[in-house]
Formats: C-alpha cells, sequence, structure tokens
C-alpha cells in the first residue's frame, strides 16, 4: 500500500476545516487534527461551522476552542445560515465562500463528501470545490440514519488517546445531541474500528475520506 506522509514536527500546515452544522468537524475529523497537534506539526486553522440556534452555536465554539487549545495560529469561526436550507441560501454561502477565499489560502481543505444524504453538506461540499480550485481537498463522512457510509479511499491512523479525546469532547460539549438515537461512544468508535480495519492502523483505528483529485509531486 503506497503511503502519503504529513511535514515533519515543526513544519507549517494551514488547514480549512468546514462543517455544515456545530459537530461536523469534531465527528468528521477531530482524531485527525488531534493528531496532528500531538505530532507536533505546527498548525494554523481556519475552522468554520456554518449554522447552528444559539445553543448549537455555543456548543460549537466550546468544542472547537477546547480541541485546538494548544495552537497559536487557530479560527473559529460560527454562522448562522438556516439549518436544513442550505440549498436555498446558495447566492449567500456562495457570497461567504468568496469572502474566505481572499482571507485564507490553505495547504489542505477538509470538507462535507459530495454524496452525503443531507443537503447542507453536500451544498457545502459543492461550494468547497466551485470556490477553491487549486488545493488539496479531502471530504470527511458522518455517520447517520440515512445508511449513505460510502467506499473511501485516503485513511488517516488515530491512536487510541486520540480517538478517545475525540469522543470526549464530542459527548461533553454537544449536550443538545445526546438525545439523538445514534450520538454515542459507540458510534463513533465503531466507525473509526471499521475504517481502521480497512487500513490496518497500527492500533486498528482511523478516520477516513475520500480524495476526489490528488498530485503526487
Amino acid at each position: 500500500m503506497l503511503q502519503l506522509h504529513l511535514p515533519a514536527p515543526g513544519t507549517q500546515l494551514s488547514l480549512l476545516c468546514l462543517g455544515a452544522h456545530s459537530d461536523d468537524i469534531e465527528i468528521g475529523i477531530g482524531a485527525t487534527v488531534l493528531g496532528l497537534i500531538a505530532q507536533g506539526i505546527n498548525l494554523k486553522v481556519y475552522w468554520c461551522v456554518l449554522s447552528g440556534s444559539e445553543r448549537r452555536a455555543v456548543e460549537a465554539e466550546a468544542s472547537a476552542k477546547e480541541l485546538l487549545l494548544p495552537l497559536d495560529g487557530a479560527t473559529v469561526e460560527i454562522l448562522q445560515f438556516r439549518d436544513g436550507h442550505f440549498p436555498e441560501s446558495g447566492i449567500e454561502l456562495k457570497a461567504w465562500f468568496e469572502s474566505i477565499k481572499v482571507k485564507v489560502n490553505p495547504d489542505l481543505i477538509f470538507t462535507h463528501r459530495r454524496d452525503d444524504a443531507h443537503q447542507d453538506h453536500r451544498e457545502v461540499c459543492r461550494l468547497t470545490w466551485n470556490t477553491f480550485r487549486d488545493h488539496c481537498i479531502l471530504e470527511y463522512e458522518i455517520p447517520k440514519w440515512d445508511g449513505d457510509i460510502g467506499q473511501p479511499n485516503l485513511y488517516v491512523p488515530a491512536t487510541r488517546q486520540t480517538l478517545e479525546q475525540k469522543i470526549d469532547l464530542l459527548l461533553k460539549h454537544f449536550g443538545s445531541q445526546r438525545s439523538k438515537h445514534w450520538f454515542d461512544a459507540e458510534t463513533f468508535r465503531a466507525l473509526a474500528r471499521l475504517r481502521g480495519l480497512e487500513c490496518r492502523a497500527p492500533e486498528g483505528y482511523a478516520e477516513a475520506f475520500f480524495a476526489r483529485k490528488l498530485v503526487l509531486a
């Protein structure tokens, strides 16, 4: 299996992390970001959550700030686009994406999966690719009732420690989600174990992504 390698510890790496809803980024890439921090990579992170009621916005900000606490170069932005209506807000969302393109030039962008069953997720992915034409974009997955988990083609192994840290953050901060039947430690651990199995991760866990276009230099 061909392995791609991240920059060495101390090297700067800028990330743009995009999520439609308050817990999406943590669910999709939480262990990956925590792993990069643990490896000593000098991260500059722009973390954007595009919707949320007042309560969910507070949850999102608190979670992101705790996850990114070790970093000096982290910006958290919480927007108020209407949950469940992103396709109908396409003009306003596109204008926001264009404004972000002026502010940041990331090495790596994390966004939703193109074939996600949730319309808000698909719209964020569409606008990510529409706006950023010369960037490395990785699409993350969100488990849900729809059963839309696909077949990823890029894996980031996670240590047991970073996975448990991710799960602890999710359960600690997102009280508004605890009543949902799928929002529990077993769900997050099970998906990570399955992806770890698929890539033979050293500690048995991984987060998986969809890499639509990569260039090997």
